[in-house]
């Protein structure tokens, strides 16, 4: 009998997001004009210094790494990571073109991923489907420093009032990710690692940002 369970195992997740970012990938930057400032403000809520290392999860085409590389500057390290092959060779390219050599980009599930050195801080700029894996998440926690600032925007339910609007939220989640649902507070797992939690909504209630610092016990 087939599977029913939810959340569905990774591997299950993990092969339906390839198959969206595949047909997404070529038009994907065309799509994120109604959050870009979402990214920039999660970026400026990483408060990244000079020298630093982060972390950018799901890279995607890269339109985060050149405010990380900023924030960073020349001494600095920006690491990505994306799963999807066609969503990747976009971010190689836009930072070979830069000539940026302090980026650093690997082809992985988040649950596989290594680096060189761990990092100072973590971005998750829409990876919902990230942050509802414990094993993703205990990997990618695994390569921050003790106290390392983490910034989290996405998706989320409409507040109670606005429920009968939720249907739209879950299928325009839908076509992104490859376990859509879970969006009530789908900051849940990532928050107790974190002290100092802060969130507000974004997008008139449909969306969230947070932050906080790694406490690893």
């Amino acid at each position: 009998m087939p599977n029913t369970s939810y959340p569905p195992p990774d591997e299950t997740v993990r092969a339906r997001s390839l198959a969206k970012y595949r047909k997404r990938a070529a038009s994907y930057d065309s799509t994120c004009g109604p959050t870009s400032s979402i990214r920039e403000r999660a970026i400026a809520a990483l408060n990244l210094r000079p020298e630093q290392a982060v972390l950018d999860v799901g890279c995607g085409t890269g339109l985060s790494l050149a405010l990380l590389r900023a924030a960073v500057g020349e001494q600095g390290r920006v690491y990505g990571f994306d799963q999807s092959p066609e969503m990747l060779v976009q971010a190689r390219q836009r930072a070979d073109a830069a000539g940026w050599k302090n980026v650093e980009l690997f082809e992985c599930p988040a649950q596989e991923l290594t680096l060189p050195t761990p990092v100072d801080a973590i971005l998750f700029h829409y990876t919902h489907d990230i942050l509802r894996s414990p094993l993703a998440l205990d990997r990618l926690l695994a390569v921050a420093e003790h106290g390392a600032m983490v910034a989290i925007a996405g998706v989320k339910f409409f507040p109670r009032w606005l429920a009968p609007l939720n249907l739209w939220v879950y299928v325009k989640n839908h076509g992104y990710n490859g376990s859509p649902g879970e969006l009530t507070s789908p900051w849940d797992r990532i928050a107790p690692h974190l002290s100092g939690w802060q969130m507000e909504p974004t997008q008139f209630g449909m969306g969230y940002l947070a932050s906080g610092r790694l406490n690893k016990k």
